[in-house]
């Protein structure tokens, strides 16, 4: 059994995408965010036997959001409160206390990861301990596990360069077995804005439209404050 996880805030301006908001305003930022949560699960709506949305915060309105958004394709599951290597453990017990023998966990920053990840990201699991999916930030914008996932989270510094690095020290000091997937990019400032863009409108211009709401959005920005021409 595979289950795919969807780590995700309820878009509220404010709280989301904060480095983007600075540099451009909340309301974009998160208008943003909402266009990058209906094109992912869209696009992941039949992908894996089971998908579950971790969902913050513990709130009647988040929960009506994403009740919305999940339409019967999607289970919702409340993220605790913790840290990050907490709530991934948290959501990886969640999981693997079904039937799901193979759990693979993304986040919500990277809009355009493409479907073929995912499936390599299950494929790998078959013959391995753990899956990761590093980022060009240092960090990783996938992990899955085919077993329980031990101390591997107990002590990374998150949000910081090292975290992939920390990561992959902590899977082989258990002993796991590990699969890397190409790494894939997160959009977290106004400079990843830009290059989203362009890859948006190279994916347009070859007949791809793997993110139609962000791609929208986006178009409807086109100025030199935002993203340029």
């Amino acid at each position: 059994m595979r289950t795919l996880g969807i780590f995700a805030k309820h878009p509220v301006a404010g709280t989301v995408k904060t480095r983007l908001a600075a540099e451009t305003d909340a309301s974009f930022a998160t208008d943003l965010y909402t266009a990058f949560l209906s094109d992912l699960t869209a696009r992941l709506r039949d992908l894996a036997d089971e998908r579950v949305i971790g969902f913050a915060p513990n709130a009647d309105s988040a929960r009506e959001y994403f009740t919305a958004l999940a339409d019967s394709q999607y289970q919702l599951w409340v993220q605790p409160d913790g840290g990050l290597g907490e709530r991934i453990s948290a959501f990886l017990d969640f999981a693997q206390r079904g039937v799901a023998d193979r759990v693979v966990l993304i986040g919500s920053d990277s809009p355009t990861l493409p479907r073929s990840y995912l499936e390599k990201a299950f494929a790998a699991l078959e013959s391995n301990d753990v899956v990761i999916g590093p980022a060009t930030d240092g960090g990783y914008y996938l992990i899955g596990l085919a077993k329980a996932p031990g101390a591997i989270f107990d002590e990374i510094e998150w949000s910081g360069s090292s975290v992939l690095n920390q990561t992959v020290t902590a899977i082989a000091r258990q002993g796991d077995s590990l699969a890397v997937l190409d790494p894939w990019y997160d959009v977290d400032t106004l400079e990843d804005v830009h290059a989203l863009w362009g890859h948006l409108q190279a994916w347009k211009l070859g007949g791809l439209e793997p993110c139609p709401q962000t791609f929208e959005l986006l178009e409807r920005h086109r100025d030199a404050a935002i993203i340029g021409k």
